[in-house]
């Protein structure tokens, strides 16, 4: 780690893609595919078992998407690229 915690750039990168794939697991997660057909849903929060877990979720993934974006380097175009012409 670098001065004041911020992690060195391959380390960035590092966790950037750990946590894209974390996300693409809660995505796999929030479908109920594991679900037996026709099986009486239970409630959480006042809303069937899957919808929370879905929610949740969904939830989860924008958390853990701002921090991966926190950790991308975006570079401004101040040297003319991706400037709109």
């Amino acid at each position: 780690m670098e001065q004041g915690g911020i992690p060195k750039p391959a380390g960035r990168a590092r966790l950037r893609r750990a946590l894209l794939a974390v996300i693409g697991v809660l995505y796999v997660v929030s479908i109920p595919w594991y679900r037996t057909p026709g099986a009486e849903p239970e409630l959480w929060l006042g809303l069937p078992d899957w919808v929370a877990i879905a929610v949740g979720c969904y939830a989860a993934v924008a958390v853990l998407n701002a921090a991966a974006w926190l950790l991308s380097d975006v570079r401004d175009g101040a040297d003319g690229e991706g400037a709109a012409e």
